[in-house]
């Protein structure tokens, strides 16, 4: 029973959308294809790499980093050349210089905000004084003890 589940979890473990057509003879090139790709963002599923869809603008462009390199193009002029075609969007991992570095700081200085005010609310909360409370003629207190024994 034990052999079986560990298959089924080995069948389900998420595959590569890599088409056995697209794969390089060079198994260096191939090596260099997939980890660029590993870092490029599919357009259309947005959240996956274009080595993990299934798309076919995916397929396009593992198919054109695999063209770069096999013209002889570094790793880095690959990825360089399709973020010129694709825009910044396309990598997985954006880089923290010009327009990015506010994004990279918006959360920590969200956060950075967030614990002043709160450090600032409690601190103004545990120095205001108690309001003071009008204290209940005899009368009052005996007609309470009435309407709470009935």
């Amino acid at each position: 029973m034990k052999r079986l589940v560990l298959v089924l979890c080995l069948m389900a473990a998420p595959l590569w959308a890599v088409q056995p057509d697209e794969i390089l003879d060079d198994p260096a090139l191939e090596a260099r294809a997939r980890d660029i790709s590993s870092g490029l963002r599919c357009l259309v599923c947005r959240n996956e790499s274009i080595d993990d869809s299934n798309a076919e603008l995916a397929r396009d462009l593992r198919l054109l980093v695999r063209e770069r390199l096999v013209a002889g193009d570094s790793n880095e002029e690959t990825v360089d050349f399709i973020v010129d075609r694709y825009g910044e969007y396309v990598l997985l991992k954006p880089g923290t210089g010009g327009a990015n570095i506010l994004l990279w700081l918006a959360g920590p200085s969200m956060l950075a905000v967030g614990l002043i005010l709160g450090g600032l609310y409690l601190r103004r909360r545990s120095t205001t004084p108690e309001p003071d409370v009008a204290k209940l003629s005899e009368a009052e207190e005996d007609r309470l003890r009435e309407i709470l024994k009935e």
